[in-house]
This record gives structure tokens, sequence and C-alpha cells, in this order.
């Protein structure tokens, strides 16, 4: 063996021994686990939830996947009130939050279209894609650019994903109530409120506007088990 083979040798050896030592060191306390925090971990609980909505979705069982999602939705609001209120908000955090939005409100918005509402496969491609493509750029703008301020209130730029599932949801009920009311209709109205996701709009946050949310997610809930039930 010469020596130009064996120092070759030597090096992908190192190298290899340099790689493994990485791999270990990233597996017992370096990783991003190791990184998480509670409010992370709430975080992933709203993704959970969310999963178990989709699940639901193409399950055929849209009003338990409703319900599904917004117990994730409860989770996603407990991880930011949790960061606020101990001070460990961080970018970190924030991406994981936005990571995690795009599957709690986007991709449910789409399914329950796509399961209840779209008159028909090419239409639901549409309107999903159009909920997916404003709802992600107006993630990446929020993280880029943060929230505005206004005389000290903060507000997001443009409406959030939250609006826009809400949206969606309400022309779920309107199908099950409003006889005129059809897949062509609501796939319109949703498509013409995305592009407000990456509007200048302000969207001021609010402890009344947390609490008008909530209690629409409660109704929401409560109106989901009463179709589930046949109550109504």
């Amino acid at each position: 063996m010469t020596d130009e083979l064996r120092s070759a040798l030597r090096g992908r050896l190192d190298a290899v021994d340099a790689r493994a030592s990485e791999v270990v060191r990233s597996s017992t306390g370096e990783n991003m686990i190791s990184r998480l925090g509670v409010a992370d971990w709430l975080s992933l609980g709203a993704l959970f939830w969310a999963w178990v909505g989709a699940i639901l979705f193409v399950s055929g069982e849209p009003n338990w996947a409703i319900v599904a999602v917004l117990v994730g939705f409860a989770f996603d609001k407990a991880d930011g009130y949790y960061a606020r209120k101990t001070g460990t908000a961080s970018a970190f955090g924030r991406q994981i939050d936005s990571f995690i939005d795009i599957f709690a409100y986007l991709v449910s918005a789409a399914l329950l279209y796509h399961v209840a509402l779209a008159p028909n496969p090419v239409v639901s491609a549409v309107v999903g894609f159009v909920v997916l493509t404003f709802g992600g750029l107006r993630l990446i703008r929020h993280n880029s650019e943060g929230f505005g301020d206004d005389s000290g209130t903060s507000y997001y730029r443009g409406t959030t994903v939250v609006h826009t599932h809400l949206v969606v949801l309400a022309n779920y009920f309107l199908l099950q109530f409003v006889p005129p009311w059809n897949g062509w209709v609501a796939g319109a109205t949703i498509v013409a409120v995305c592009p407000l996701m990456t509007s200048d709009y302000k969207a001021y946050k609010t402890d009344a506007g947390h609490l008008l949310v909530g209690a629409a997610g409660v109704l929401t809930v409560v109106g989901c088990l009463a179709l589930e039930f046949g109550v109504i």
C-alpha cells in the first residue's frame, strides 16, 4: 500500500469517526428535542389533534374532525399564553408555532372543503391550493416581519390563518342550514378572502378578539355535536 493511499484511507476513517461522534452527541442531549420547552410541547399537542382531525376528515367524519381540530386550536392558544406568561417566547418557538399552524388551520380547512363542501375534485384542488398558498405566504411573512405596532397595540399584517379557517367553518354551517348555499358559492367566498392574508390589513391582537374567537370555537363545537347527534 502506497503512502498516498494509506493517507487517503486514514483521512476517510477520521471523517467517519467524526461523523459517528456527532451522531452520538446529537442523540444524547444536543439535538432539537432537548431544546423544546413546555410551550413547544403544547404546540406539538396542537399538531397531534390536527392530525387526528385529518384522519377523521378522510374517514368521512367532518363533525368529529372539526371538534378534534378545535381541541388543537385550544392547545395552540395555550402555548402562546404560557410562553408570554413565563417569558419563554423565542424565535425558535415561533418557528414551531408557524409550522404547526399549516396543519392546524390551513390543511384542515382545505380538507373540510374537500370532504364536505367541494362540488367536484377539480374545484377542491383549486380552492385548497389557494388556501395553502396564501396561508403559507402569510406565515412566512409573519416570521420575517413579526407584529406591527399601533400606539402600543400589536397587530398582524393581513388577516390570519385563523380568520380564513373560520370562513371555511362558516361555509360548512351555511351549507347545512341555508338551502341555496352550495359548494360553488362556498369556494368563491373562500378564494375571495384568501388574498387578505397577504394584504396590509391590520388585524389587532386584543383580549376581546381572543374572547370572540374562543366563543366562536365553543359555538362551533356545540353546532358540530348537535349535527352529529341529530339534534338540529
